[in-house]
């Protein structure tokens, strides 16, 4: 049977004197994680430098990921970050016959800035709009045309938690030819994730937020038939065939999406990952999309009776896991709930507030009491 959110909560002792509204940024420390770390630590006072342990982790977690996104292991590359994997995307496309691509600022700014970056190789980028919250379909479809080489959706939108329609952009790129990339770092962890049924051809996530792990390693989803148009600019040992033939002049490529990886992996956040993925594994996502999606929906009508200005769109079930609250002073107030043990993450205008399912409603009782003490909407 899944975890139910008490019995996930219990993984995770910080929230004992901690309310843990940050996962859109860092989420909250587990038990496992820290049992992880100290195994890897332990690998060395034991082996030495343990290169089969450690690739073993790296392929483990590669597994754990495919398994959260309904994909098969040959179709997962391992990054350091989602900029690695948005750039080893880029670099790949010709830009010759077909030089667009469709982005939009509710883009994390990382990724539309490696987009940019594509311009000097021949690339043409341009912005769906966003309106009220959201950007839509229509905002796409304006866009996609033939000489469009990639659309990039983001699954969830960093500003504020809303939940993109992929599949409907995916379908409309495939109608023109076009490649679809989809940023799901903002969503992975806390909604089900199946790449077929999205329609993408890319899809990135790394494990610092909702996945439960640490800074230094993502994955890159690449669909099993997808051809480089060129091979790839960035490259590395790791991008070998077999990268122990130790070959300084060998330059082959395999063909499962490894070929795009370069050097060695952040082998202390692949075991983080590892015990991250391994808890949300445990659980039934659909559920935890309904307990977080509830948890959002009190959140942001209790704030909003205490005169809160929302940031978020204005279909219910295009809201995502967290709540943006526009403040004057987003800074002022982070660090306001953060006296109060009350983690949340500012950004841009707006303070952020993100749920994960070892959020409780007490959670919520205490962001909210906290808020009314505050006061400056």
């Amino acid at each position: 049977m899944p975890m139910s959110s008490d019995e996930f909560r219990s993984h995770f002792p910080m929230l004992a004197d901690v309310t843990h509204l940050a996962s859109c940024s860092q989420g909250a420390r587990s038990a496992e994680v820290d049992a992880a770390l100290q195994n890897m630590l332990e690998s060395i006072s034991e082996q030495g430098a343990p290169w089969g342990t450690w690739i073993d982790e790296v392929e483990r977690a590669r597994a754990q990921f495919a398994a959260l996104i309904h994909a098969s292991p040959d179709e997962v590359a391992v990054m350091p970050n989602a900029s690695t994997g948005a750039h080893q995307v880029g670099s790949v496309l010709a830009y010759a016959r077909r030089s667009g691509i469709i982005s939009t600022e509710m883009e994390f700014p990382s990724i539309g800035q490696v987009w940019r970056a594509q311009e000097r190789r021949g690339a043409s980028v341009r912005y769906a709009g966003e309106r009220s919250g959201m950007v839509t379909i229509d905002s796409y479809r304006a866009l996609i045309d033939d000489t469009t080489a990639m659309v990039s959706v983001p699954l969830v939108s960093y500003k504020n938690g809303a939940v993109l329609p992929v599949s409907e952009v995916a379908e409309c790129a495939k109608a023109h030819g076009a490649r679809v990339f989809v940023d799901a770092y903002q969503g992975a962890g806390v909604m089900p994730i199946d790449v077929g049924a999205l329609g993408c051809d890319y899809l990135v996530a790394g494990n610092l937020k909702y996945l439960l792990g640490l800074p230094g390693i993502a994955f890159l989803y690449v669909r099993a038939g997808v051809v480089d148009e060129i091979p790839p600019s960035l490259t590395g040992w790791f991008g070998r065939p077999n990268p122990f033939d130790f070959d300084p002049r060998g330059i082959a490529f395999p063909d499962e999406a490894r070929r795009l990886e370069s050097g060695t992996p952040a082998i202390p956040a692949a075991y983080a990952a590892n015990a991250g993925m391994g808890l949300l594994l445990d659980l039934d996502l659909t559920e935890v999309r309904r307990h977080v999606h509830e948890l959002v929906t009190m959140t942001a009508r209790r704030l909003g009776d205490l005169g809160a200005t929302l940031y978020w769109p204005e279909l219910d079930s295009a809201r995502g896991p967290q709540v943006a609250i526009r403040v004057p002073d987003p800074l002022k107030l982070g660090d306001f709930l953060r006296g109060r043990r009350i983690f949340t993450s500012p950004r841009g205008d707006v303070v952020r507030l993100s749920f994960h399912y070892y959020n409780t409603v007490a959670d919520v009782d205490a962001c909210v009491a906290a808020m009314k003490e505050y006061g400056e909407f």
